[in-house]
């Protein structure tokens, strides 16, 4: 280690822009692992700078400051190119370095001692790379800000307009970010910046992308209208510029080119920021979040409204999106993947394509564009990375999430083709979707819809559903769920799994105490308030009562608790039960077919005379004598006038 100043002192002028690419992507390894293994050395005590920083400080900053502080531009380039360097690599000693006094001064020298352009190229391009932490944001210098804000208006040099003011956005989007996580409490502060600064970057920016041809610049002017699309405005505007939008499409490359270089996925990843964001729905916030929102506006009472919040909601981000479609959005995403594989590309087409196809509208087109095995294919990336992990990054949520929406409005064969092992291959993603901690009650009610679509394809499908391990049983935990559309949800797919697997037949059938506990809980569902799942929890009930041993648990259940009769009652015939047992209802054709199949195939079921005999005063009492015959003097289905004719002889044939 005798000899590693005189390593760094080579380094310090591997960056510059003179020195072949090739060289510099090697120098950035070398200088990434050395602070690194420095990291590793000196790990954290708690303090504020971290031992490993003050370490890297007092390596690094006797090898700048004095470059700096010359007077020709290779040695001032030298210290502003390793400068920005070291930022990529190690932000938090570059952000010590840059707060050291007289640094910035020194900076702000050097652009009048040598003006060229190219040069001033590089200190705009080390101010962005500053303004991007916080520490430098609160320490920078006005003479920085205003030089930044003079060549920003530049129209002679299109790339040191660029680099200047995305620095500008870095800075103004960055403070803003520090005052809201600062104090919620405390009082706005007045804006150093006109209103309308946003705008005026954005323009900057469009033009650039419209008319700019050299590659940083187009890069620069990306990557500032990736800062600047959250602003809802800032979306709308440029939704609405197809001129702009045509343009930014353009810099995708053709999807049969092979070679992407790094500069280029550096703008994809930024173009499908843009669209994302254009894209993007108002969050849906859990009741924590709510309250810590009423907070942040309270605190925020005493300031001016903002004009543009409406333009976040669900219709103007509607016609945005389709605004992005007609402009051939979707061909972006075509060509993207599988070309780049970044976790950044896929997680933001994952985004976009989950926010297209909420109206279900668009669904259609991003089935005919390929939409769901670009969605495949950012899943099965994601998903075989785990390796080791037991979690699935939460971020690759929302592409699951976009698969079972159309898996849930299409039918399998639309979404996933006709080889079955598509659709098998999708079980284990829903399955992730329905359990991560992370999941939102519309993911899990989403899941569950998409696998109950998936169930109803055959046997094999079902049966692979069930022996996802630990699966059935978070679909029995939540037949209770609080939310009626969650129950309704599991409660459907736990019907198509009954009719399609041997197994869970075989486990909601048995007489034995688990079989007939699991039973009962269908049984109380096809009385719960909600409809749908009546009609999903009868259905399941009517196919459970082939089985003798599925009736005879329900004759066990009737004996001790006296509901089975009731509530086949209600299916059959609402009007015919006992007033107290009366609900506002007129009876639904589908609980009057399940109703009469259940009360037919359990009372046929019943051997004993003894039990014949009780059921038959039982039902007497409950109504359902009167609920059959209604049914057989006023339902014109032959099907089931049949099966209640036959459920009344065997309750006549016991007088």
């Amino acid at each position: 280690m005798s000899n590693l100043p005189d390593e760094l002192s080579y380094l310090i002028t591997a960056f510059l822009p003179s020195e072949r690419s090739d060289t510099r992507s090697k120098s950035y390894i070398i200088l990434s692992a050395y602070c690194q293994g420095v990291r590793q050395a000196h790990p954290p005590n708690g303090r504020q700078p971290d031992p490993a920083t003050e370490a890297l400080v007092k390596t690094f900053s006797p090898l700048v400051v004095p470059r700096l502080e010359e007077t020709t531009e290779n040695d001032l380039l030298v210290g502003i190119s390793f400068l920005t360097a070291l930022f990529q690599v190690d932000w938090q000693s570059a952000s010590v370095i840059f707060q050291q006094e007289l640094v910035q001064e020194l900076i702000m020298d050097s652009v009048e001692l040598t003006p060229s352009a190219e040069f001033s190229l590089h200190v705009a391009h080390l101010l962005g790379q500053a303004c991007g932490y916080k520490p430098c944001r609160t320490a920078m210098s006005s003479q920085a800000t205003q030089w930044l804000e003079s060549k920003s208006q530049s129209t002679q040099d299109s790339s040191l307009c660029a680099a200047t003011a995305i620095a500008l956005i870095k800075l103004k989007k960055g403070s803003a970010a520090d005052s809201a996580t600062d104090d919620l409490g405390r009082a706005p502060e007045p804006k150093s910046q006109p209103q309308n600064v946003d705008d005026g970057l954005a323009a900057v920016m469009k033009r650039l992308v419209i008319h700019g041809s050299e590659q940083s610049s187009l890069a620069d002017a990306v990557e500032g209208l990736a800062y600047l699309s959250t602003d809802p405005a800032i979306k709308e505007e440029l939704s609405r510029d197809s001129q702009f939008l045509k343009r930014l499409f353009a810099l995708v490359p053709n999807r049969k080119s092979t070679i992407i270089h790094e500069s280029t996925s550096t703008v994809l990843y930024g173009i499908l920021v843009i669209i994302a964001n254009i894209c993007a729905y108002r969050p849906q916030l859990t009741e924590g979040q709510k309250q810590v929102e009423k907070l942040r506006k309270l605190a925020k009472s005493t300031g001016p409204a903002d004009a543009s919040a409406s333009l976040n909601d669900d219709i103007p981000v509607r016609e945005r999106i389709k605004k992005l479609l007609a402009a051939g959005v979707l061909d972006v995403f075509a060509a993207t993947l599988p070309s780049v594989e970044t976790p950044g590309i896929r997680i933001n087409i994952g985004k976009a394509l989950l926010d297209i196809i909420t109206d279900k509208e668009n669904r259609g087109k991003v089935l005919q564009h390929g939409g769901s095995k670009l969605l495949v294919l950012i899943i099965q990336k994601a998903t075989s990375e785990l390796k080791g992990k037991t979690e699935l990054d939460s971020a690759y949520l929302a592409p699951i999430q976009a698969l079972a929406k159309l898996a849930i409005t299409s039918p399998p064969v639309a979404v996933f083709g006709p080889n079955l092992g598509a659709s098998l291959d999708a079980i284990r993603p829903f399955s992730i979707l329905l359990r991560h901690p992370a999941a939102k009650q519309l993911q899990q009610f989403e899941a569950l819809m998409a696998l109950t679509n998936l169930a109803s394809v055959g046997p094999e499908v079902a049966s692979r559903i069930v022996n996802i391990d630990g699966l059935l049983e978070h679909i029995e935990l939540l037949l209770l769920d609080d939310h009626p559309m969650v129950q309704r949800a599991s409660v459907e797919l736990l019907c198509n799994l009954i009719a399609g697997s041997d197994k869970v037949f075989d486990r909601y059938s048995n007489a034995d105490g688990s079989g007939k506990s699991k039973l009962h809980i269908i049984l109380a569902l096809s009385d719960a308030e909600d409809l749908q799942t009546r009609l999903a929890a009868s259905g399941a009930l009517a196919t459970l009562t082939n089985a003798p041993s599925a009736c005879k648990a329900l004759l066990d259940l009737q004996l001790e608790r006296h509901r089975v009769l009731p509530i086949l009652t209600l299916l059959v015939d609402p009007s015919a039960a006992p007033e107290e047992e009366q609900v506002d209802s007129e009876g639904h054709p589908g609980l009057v077919h399940r109703g009469v199949v259940c009360a037919c195939n359990f009372l046929n079921s019943i051997e004993v005379d003894s039990d014949r005999k009780l059921v038959r005063q039982e039902a007497q009492k409950a109504g359902l004598v009167k609920a059959l015959q209604n049914t057989m003097k006023n339902n014109g289905v032959p099907q089931i006038v049949q099966s209640a004719s036959q459920a009344l002889q065997c309750l006549l044939d016991t007088l």
